[in-house]
């Protein structure tokens, strides 16, 4: 694609990058056949290709951002299909952030889009308001038909979405580690999340146990917080430098104290952006090397497992399993096997969803933001998944977790849960029906010399 800027904004370094990006687009439009969006809407301006020439114009020509630009930026789901399935290997994901920056700093929201971002994000990425809030979810619910008829859909939407009963916290608080109690073979850093340890604590307590019974030492930094995703996918740019930048410091303090193996992340849209943070921070003296350590340290809970021997499973069942390979897992992070492989090695029976490169309309918040796109990519996953009638859905992501279980009749958890209880670990919540389906795999008759010495 050629470009006109001039040499005074390539001066400016997010305009050089936004400008390099998009050189290398050649208009060959395959990204449209696999956006979401744009097969919901069937609008070019709600493709990848047409995102970018309204970037391109909008930057080239230094504008202020358009409300038409906005919305169709807005429409964007993050989920990265288009890199997935783009010949010429256009940085999409850093361009569009580029856009939403330039958006929430020169654009203009109506008063009511601006209270809810803010409400969002000053209250999912911190554990303890979040949870107040979803504790107060219940006071809104006769009203959600009227908070549509009014157009208030986002809060309505907020409200609908919250679960109607709250995991309890168990795992190890942060400032703590896990000993594991054999020899140990690693010490990782596990990121608690944010949203994750308040809708499904359970993902972290199967994570820890999982590791701990093959020798991982565990350690939850007291100072890190969200990883940053959710103000990064709404144009809030500095909150979520600032969170990078905590995790950053947090996690380099504990390396100081002794070595780590990995950082392990289990919510794979947190993963994506734990990866970036050498990209995010790159122009930030203080912080760019560090940054660089913690993105190479980063490692999805399916990837560690992949690579680190946690011996046979005691458990087998013979569950059929719909995995759903998460946005961020599959095109953010290009993680395809190693989850099904790890499920499969476990002894499931694993089914692939139908178009499972289609996002199911979580995106972090975009099913408050744009609830209707989601509600009817919701619907196609929905249906995708109720054709191979599995007896449960795993996924990676506790977006799509929460996402998918509002369109299916089936029990949805996370693939570490299932990990867990199939190499000892107990029952994950939701599945105790499937007890009687599960068979302790017995274990080897202890052999004395004797017993090999035939007379």
């Amino acid at each position: 694609m050629q470009t006109r800027f001039t040499p005074e904004q390539l001066a400016n370094p997010v305009t050089a990058e936004a400008e390099k990006i998009l050189r290398r687009c050649v208009h060959c439009g395959l990204c449209t056949a696999t956006c979401p969006t744009y097969l919901v809407l069937g609008d070019e301006r709600d493709s990848p290709r047409g995102r970018i020439y309204a970037i391109k114009d909008m930057m080239e020509r230094g504008l202020d951002a358009p409300q038409e630009v906005s919305t169709h930026i807005d429409r964007c789901l993050s989920c990265f299909s288009c890199m997935t399935t783009c010949p010429s290997g256009v940085d999409y994901m850093h361009l569009v952030e580029i856009a939403r920056n330039h958006i929430e700093e020169t654009g203009t929201r109506s008063a009511r889009d601006r209270l809810i971002r803010r409400v969002l994000a000053e209250t999912i990425p911190y554990p303890r308001r979040f949870k107040w809030a979803l504790k107060a979810a219940p006071l809104g619910r006769p009203f959600t038909s009227l908070m549509k008829r009014i157009g208030l859909t986002q809060v309505a939407a907020m409200v609908d979405m919250a679960p109607r009963n709250i995991g309890r916290q168990r795992f190890i608080g942060p400032g703590k580690a896990e000993i594991t109690k054999g020899k140990r073979t690693a010490r990782v850093i596990l990121l608690a999340g944010c949203a994750q340890q308040v809708l499904r604590p359970q993902i972290n307590d199967a994570t820890i146990r999982l590791l701990g019974r093959s020798g991982v030492e565990v350690v939850v930094s007291a100072d890190a917080g969200c990883c940053g995703a959710l103000t990064g996918h709404i144009g809030m740019e500095e909150q979520a430098l600032q969170a990078a930048r905590r995790n950053v410091d947090a996690w380099s303090k504990e390396i100081a104290k002794e070595p780590v193996d990995a950082i392990i992340i289990n919510a794979s849209g947190c993963g994506t952006t734990v990866k970036d943070y050498g990209h995010l921070l790159a122009r930030d003296p203080e912080y760019a090397e560090r940054a660089k350590t913690v993105s190479a340290l980063a490692k999805d809970i399916s990837e560690f497992l992949t690579s680190h021997d946690i011996g046979a499973p005691l458990r087998w069942t013979s569950l059929k399993v719909a995995y759903h390979s998460a946005c961020s897992m599959q095109h953010g992070q290009r993680i395809t096997r190693e989850p099904k492989t790890l499920l499969k090695k476990a002894g499931f029976t694993v089914l692939d969803i139908p178009e499972a490169h289609i996002c199911c309309g979580s995106a972090g918040v975009y099913n408050i933001l744009q609830p209707e796109i989601a509600g009817a990519l919701l619907e196609r996953k929905s249906t995708n998944i109720k054709e191979l009638r599995p007896d449960l859905v795993a996924a990676g992501n506790i977006g799509c977790i929460a996402q998918i279980a509002r369109g299916v009749p089936y029990p949805v958890v996370h693939t570490v849960e299932l990990m867990d209880w199939a190499y000892g670990g107990p029952v994950p919540e939701g599945l105790e029906a499937f007890t009687e389906y599960a068979t302790d795999v017995p274990e080897p008759a202890q052999r004395r010399m004797e017993d090999y010495i035939r007379a």
